[in-house]
């Protein structure tokens, strides 16, 4: 005779763990947004470099965060027999996969911002201790009530602070970590002439368009399986994110001027701020939040271009970083009742919470890329900057050019 409960609670887990590996294998996904992404900005010369970044960056994110990361935010580890690790159909890998792929994001952003001029290794060793050791902090204290944090946030302001898919967890504490490594690393050669400053166009704009659009199809894994779990799923943080992306695509496209970049990045400001509080929003609440975002990234990306001591290739500061930010807050203005959404958020424990990633992810930073930048620098020989990275890391270009016989 069948044991209905147990036949039950094997399907809930097997379901769980299917749910949240594909998940997983949306967010991988992502990362190839990443690189296109950035491929399709910098100059012809880098485009073979942000490729290689973004996939060995991957690669040692994975090393570090399963070896110390998530041990760091969950106190768990993985070294013990497979026939341990295979319990509840192995629900608790999916799930280390599951946040790795989030992990791995703060170098896929940070690679944005430094791109055209940083050196490979020793900002790679650079995403291998920041994966390991900064990121996971912050994670541990926001998903995880590590240090009691949490809890005292409950006891001040009645509730602790809310961050569904990691606005603030991963966009905001990549783009904040990206912007201590952008200053550290200094202007590109040849973007100011004359004291003016100069802005290199993208080199492929299908390239950066494909890049978008990957990334807006994987954040709907991002946001939703965020649940972890089948029974949590929720058809609200899938249309909260569908209106914060339309919500920064019409913005960028208003204030961008029919510029492709803006109205591609546009809708990428908005899902980043949408994701802490997807789950609580309504609708309506959620295009405001990414139209805003979209305005955010614009008028601060624009300014940038001004300023030749902050060279930020792709806007990675404004984009994760400022945009993160603002839907850490947002959540618990838009997240609250009284503009329609779910409650059981407070404003305050939304600005505290934001502003301690913020203040973890900057001083995390300075010390492991001040440390490497002392040591062993991180910057390109002006040589090898003025033939680029292709070619002088990696010793091929992105196109064959054929040799005339």
């Amino acid at each position: 005779m069948v044991d209905v409960n147990n036949a039950v609670a094997t399907l809930v887990t097997s379901s769980d763990t299917l749910f949240i590996l594909l998940g997983a294998i949306m967010v991988l996904a992502m990362h190839a947004g990443f690189a296109f992404l950035e491929l399709g900005t910098v100059r012809g010369k880098n485009q073979v470099n942000a490729l290689v970044k973004i996939i060995t960056d991957f690669a040692v994110s994975t090393l570090a965060y399963f070896f110390f990361g998530y041990c760091l935010a969950y106190g768990q580890s993985f070294m013990s027999g497979a026939h341990t690790l295979v319990a509840n159909h192995g629900f608790d890998l999916t799930k280390f996969f599951f946040l790795l792929t989030f992990a791995a994001a703060i170098p896929a952003i940070v690679s944005g911002g430094i791109a055209e001029r940083a050196r490979f290794y020793p900002m790679l060793t650079c995403s291998f201790l920041i994966v390991g050791l900064v990121y996971p902090l912050f994670e541990g204290i926001a998903w995880n009530g590590r240090f009691g944090v949490q809890e005292w946030l409950q006891g001040q302001f009645g509730a602790a602070f809310h961050d569904f898919a990691g606005s603030v967890v991963v966009h905001a504490v990549g783009g904040w970590i990206g912007l201590v490594a952008v200053i550290l690393l200094g202007t590109r050669r040849g973007r100011v002439r004359n004291g003016q400053t100069v802005g290199f166009a993208p080199s492929n704009i299908p390239m950066l368009a494909l890049g978008a659009w990957i990334l807006i199809v994987g954040w709907f894994g991002f946001n939703v399986m965020s649940a972890q779990k089948l029974s949590a799923i929720s058809g609200l943080v899938a249309v909260n994110s569908l209106m914060a992306m339309v919500g920064g695509t019409l913005v960028a496209l208003l204030l961008g001027r029919n510029d492709p970049g803006f109205i591609h990045n546009g809708p990428l400001a908005g899902l980043v701020a949408v994701c802490a509080g997807s789950d609580l929003m309504h609708p309506v609440g959620a295009l405001v939040v990414g139209g805003v975002a979209s305005a955010i990234f614009i008028l601060v990306f624009t300014w940038l271009q001004r300023k030749p001591k902050i060279d930020d290739v792709l806007g990675v500061w404004p984009l994760h970083g400022l945009c993160g930010a603002w839907g850490g807050i947002a959540a618990g203005i838009f997240g609250s009742e009284a503009l329609g959404g779910m409650g059981g958020v407070s404003f305050m424990s939304q600005l505290i919470g934001t502003l301690m990633g913020v203040a973890i992810a900057v001083i995390g930073a300075l010390i492991i890329y001040g440390i490497m930048a002392k040591v062993v620098g991180l910057r390109l020989s002006q040589e090898e900057e003025h033939e680029g990275a292709d070619l002088a890391i990696h010793k091929i270009s992105a196109t064959a050019h054929e040799v005339q016989l």
